[in-house]
C-alpha cells in the first residue's frame, strides 16, 4: 500500500482535482522557467540575449521567413509569443506529471512504468528534434537543448519530490 503524503489527499474530489491542477501548474512553470533562464544565460554569454526564443518563435510562427535562422535578430514579439506557447506546453506536461504521480501514490507498481514513460518521451524528443527540426538545431547547439531538457526535468522532478516525499516506486 502506498503511503499518502498529503500532497493529493484532500477530503473532496474537487479539492483533490484543484490540488493536482495547482501542482501541475507550478511544476510546469518551474520547468519552463528553468529552460528560459538556461538559454538566457547561454545567449547572454555569447552576447546575443534572447536569441534562442527569437529563433524558436521565428521557426514556429514564421515558417516562410526568408532570413536564415542563424541570422535572425532578437525580436521581442517572437520572444513573447514563443514564451507563451512554451509556458503552456510545460504547464500541460506538469499537469500530466501531477496526475501520473497521484496514480503512482495509490499504486506503487505504476511508478516504474511512469518513470520509463518519461525516459521514452525524453529520448523521443531528442530524436524527433534531430529529424524534424534540423534547421533549428543548426542555429542552436543541440547539446544546449539536451542540457536544457535535463535541467527542466530535474527542476520539475525536484518540485514533485518535495510534494511527494514518501512516494515509493516498485518495479
Amino acid at each position: 500500500m502506498a503511503t499518502q503524503t498529503g500532497a493529493t489527499t484532500s477530503t473532496t474530489p474537487e479539492a483533490r482535482t484543484m490540488a493536482l491542477a495547482q501542482e501541475g501548474l507550478i511544476a510546469g512553470l518551474v520547468g519552463a522557467a528553468t529552460i528560459a533562464v538556461w538559454f538566457l544565460l547561454l545567449d547572454s554569454l555569447s552576447s546575443r540575449p534572447l536569441y534562442t526564443p527569437t529563433v524558436l518563435g521565428t521557426a514556429l510562427f514564421r515558417r516562410g521567413a526568408t532570413t536564415p535562422l542563424s541570422e535572425v535578430l532578437p525580436d521581442l514579439e517572437m520572444v513573447l509569443m514563443f514564451t507563451w506557447v512554451h509556458g503552456l506546453v510545460f504547464v500541460a506536461i506538469g499537469g500530466i506529471g501531477a496526475r501520473l504521480l497521484a496514480l503512482a501514490e495509490r499504486n506503487p507498481n505504476l511508478g516504474f512504468g511512469i518513470l520509463m514513460l518519461f525516459v521514452f518521451f525524453e529520448c523521443g524528443f531528442v530524436v524527433g528534434a534531430m529529424f524534424f527540426a534540423e534547421p533549428i538545431l543548426h542555429a542552436l547547439a543541440w547539446p544546449a537543448v539536451l542540457v536544457a531538457n535535463m535541467l527542466a526535468a530535474a527542476a520539475m522532478g525536484g518540485y514533485f519530490w518535495v510534494r511527494h516525499p514518501n512516494l515509493r516506486v516498485q518495479p
